[in-house]
């Protein structure tokens, strides 16, 4: 009896040892030492207030958009969740005209179907996870083609950002020589 508590006892502790060293290279990979880091996005007035939230990854010479069979990181015509690791996720303080699709107050995921001369942008329910696979298609709240912009420059590091004009306010998505614009307007309600 005491040979069976003791071989149970190890085996428990084997367990446990072998959850802590995948919590701690899961925590190590994501949180601590992420290939890819974490950045937010953050426009701010006196009426309107948007977050975006994502992760960064680079381009270490790779071809970053392209054809699956040229090995692209980031193929024409498949899901891509924009970022790496979570999520990207988008917040509004206020009811918001995005790419002239009405969206409420809120937080929501963004993911992309990228093609060679413009982006299918999905705006989903789904604001967590890690995201390797398309969210569920009943829980998308809107989608719409935004053009690219090619670009002298390429950004090396995934860069999401704001540019404000005297009459308009888009969120951009830039990596490697391409650049997506999307209007963000805030609706006002009498």
């Amino acid at each position: 009896m005491k040979t069976f508590k003791m071989i149970l006892k190890a085996f428990v502790g084997l367990v446990l040892l072998i959850f802590l060293v995948y919590v701690g290279i899961y925590l190590s990979h994501f949180y601590l030492f992420p290939k890819s880091p974490r950045s937010t996005a953050i426009f701010e007035n006196d009426h309107l207030k948007v977050k975006v939230t994502y992760y960064r990854p680079y381009k270490k010479e790779r071809l970053i958009f392209g054809l699956e069979e040229e090995n692209a990181l980031v193929p024409y015509g498949k899901y891509w969740r924009l970022g790496a690791n979570f999520t990207t996720k988008i917040k509004f303080n206020k009811m918001v005209s995005f790419a002239d699709q009405t969206l409420e107050k809120g937080t929501y995921g963004l993911y992309v179907y990228p093609y060679e001369d413009y982006w299918t942008i999905f705006v989903h329910e789904k604001t967590r996870g890690i995201s390797y696979n398309e969210p569920e298609q009943d829980g998308i709240i809107t989608q719409f083609d935004r053009p690219i912009t090619t670009l002298d420059e390429p950004f090396e590091q995934l860069t999401i950002d704001f540019r404000e004009s005297e009459n308009t306010l888009q969120l951009s998505f830039a990596w490697d020589t391409i650049m997506v614009h999307v209007p963000i307007e805030k609706i006002f309600i009498n």
